[in-house]
């Protein structure tokens, strides 16, 4: 996974409105999924909260719609993968077709992604030249909720709070990837509400990330 360098945090402009305190963001991976994405929506929409999704490009092909109502709904998108592997598992060449490809469909959806956290957050040593060659800001985390696992909300909820604060970026996912160990994202969508409730009782608010605002993002490590 993605290690922040101890000391160092992501500073980016809130898209939302943070006029009253600091910004948390709120970030999903592995969607669009017609069953999940729109319960996501639908639990961010009563939390009066947006948040950034990472999308599989082939998804969002195959479902324009929900891109559609992302946006509309003022969420940021960025970039995950069109096929989801370990870089350390892909060749540098395989990563660029897999990238370039990605930025292409989704140019067709009217999306130019400026934020990138490849498949599993694993970085292997080229990846950030990779992203430089793209014009992409990889986007780690700082609080894992885990919820590929199955985890009720309320566990997940009393996991992450001590690593909620200004500026922390969670992880989630709105879609069932490979390696996960649940049926459905119900405990994800239940999460969502209690989640931003807790970041504002902190001072802090949801809000989608903006790449052309980011004033330092430290650079992640690639694995070993």
């Amino acid at each position: 996974m993605f290690r922040i360098p101890e000391g160092k945090s992501l500073k980016a402009r809130r898209t939302g409105d943070a006029s009253n305190g600091s910004g948390i963001f709120l970030t999903f991976d592995d969607g669009p999924d017609p069953i999940w994405t729109p319960r996501v929506l639908e639990a961010l929409r009563l939390a009066d909260a947006t948040a950034t999704f990472f999308v599989i490009a082939p998804l969002a092909v195959r479902f324009p719609r929900l891109i559609s109502e992302l946006r509309s709904a003022g969420h940021a998108i960025g970039l995950h993968c069109a096929r989801h592997v370990r870089h350390t598992d892909m060749t540098r060449q395989e990563v660029e077709a897999d990238v370039g490809s990605s930025l292409r469909n989704l140019e067709r959806l009217g999306i130019t992604p400026r934020l990138w956290r490849p498949p599993w957050g694993i970085l292997a040593p080229w990846t950030a030249a990779v992203a430089e060659d793209f014009g992409l800001t990889l986007v780690p985390w700082t609080a894992d909720t885990h919820d590929w696992r199955g985890d009720n909300a309320q566990t997940m909820l009393e996991v992450i709070s001590p690593t909620l604060g200004p500026d922390a970026i969670v992880l989630m996912h709105d879609g069932l990837g490979p390696g996960a160990r649940r049926v459905g994202c119900e405990e994800t969508v239940r999460l969502a509400g209690p989640l931003v409730e807790r970041a504002r009782s902190l001072g802090c608010e949801p809000a989608a990330m903006n790449a052309d605002t980011v004033t330092a993002l430290p650079a992640p490590k690639a694995a070993s």
